[in-house]
């Protein structure tokens, strides 16, 4: 029914000790509070707040959780990341349905990479790995942009990461359908010729390895403020680009991809989708051991929220 987002970066915020900075503990509280406001605004009784890799990595995340709970009322429930996985690949299915068959879903996010496969509802292997892209641009580049040294030696190191993880999916079958998620995703998808946003949900878009590879020879070398004067980049996200970018393609060369399909659910509709699941409309269910939820779920909308 309606969406709103605030851009946090919260990967990008935790220091060399793996903590959460005060400002982006002060940044995450006021985007919960603006969040459950917007949910009351709008009429929403069944809240559902979750968060994911930065502020389950976080060092501190018990203190800065329960500084969201003070200030906000908000029980902030943390995902693990294979959780994060299996909530996408439901969303995927559920859009894509059983003719699919087998399907492999990839996801990029700010700090991590998921990654699952299967021909059910439930993955048969699910992975998360910290190879976000907020989390590569703080942790591998020091320039802008990115030094050719720095974008060789990550592509490289990335290459190591991935190979176990593609080694276990390998295993499990060759795919049907290979489906990608998230605004990385889709950006790159769209710098290679997709179709724009305007065009709506139900249009195919899909991103090719070759298509890919001749993106990054051409976005590792703009700086991240050129990089957002590029149609379909927005400003908040240009400087992850490059980083994004190579985890992509890595990912793509590490399971032998040569194509990937746009979805345009991911995790947040999983999340939903699960909690659907678990309500017959009229009494008040809960996704078991995750969202604590609150009203009648079968008066009014729902309201997702995330951060990470």
């Amino acid at each position: 029914m309606s969406s709103e987002k605030s851009v946090l970066r919260l990967a990008e915020q935790l220091d060399g000790s793996g903590m959460l900075g005060r400002a982006g503990a002060d940044q995450l509280v006021r985007a919960v509070a603006a969040s459950k406001a917007a949910a009351e605004r709008l009429g929403c009784e069944d809240l559902m707040a979750f968060a994911t890799s930065a502020v389950r990595e976080a060092g501190n995340s018990v203190d800065v959780l329960e500084r969201v709970r003070a200030e906000t009322g908000v029980d902030l429930q943390v995902l693990t990341g294979e959780d994060e996985a299996r909530y996408t690949f439901l969303a995927v299915r559920r859009w894509y349905g059983w003719s699919a068959g087998r399907l492999l879903c990839l996801d990029i996010g700010g700090g991590s990479l998921e990654l699952a496969v299967g021909v059910d509802e439930e993955p048969e292997e699910a992975f998360s790995v910290p190879l976000g892209a907020g989390r590569l641009t703080r942790t591998r580049f020091r320039n802008d942009p990115p030094s050719r040294a720095e974008v060789n030696e990550t592509t490289e190191w990335l290459a190591g990461q991935l190979a176990p993880v593609a080694k276990k999916i390998r295993r499990v079958g060759t795919p049907d359908r290979v489906v990608a998620t998230s605004k990385t995703f889709r950006t790159l998808a769209r710098l290679t010729g997709a179709a724009p946003s305007s065009a709506g949900p139900q249009a195919r878009r899909v991103l090719t390895d070759a298509g890919l590879r001749q993106l990054v020879a051409f976005v590792s070398r703009m700086s991240a403020a050129d990089l957002a004067d590029l149609e379909g980049v927005s400003a908040s996200r240009a400087h992850q680009l490059v980083a994004g970018a190579l985890v992509a393609e890595a990912t793509m060369r590490a399971l032998s991809l040569g194509e990937l399909e746009i979805c345009p659910w991911a995790l947040r509709e999983g999340v939903i989708l699960r909690r659907l699941d678990h309500t017959n409309g009229s009494d008040q269910g809960s996704m078991p051991g995750r969202a604590r939820t609150t009203g009648d779920t079968g008066r009014t909308g729902r309201h997702g929220a995330r951060w990470s």
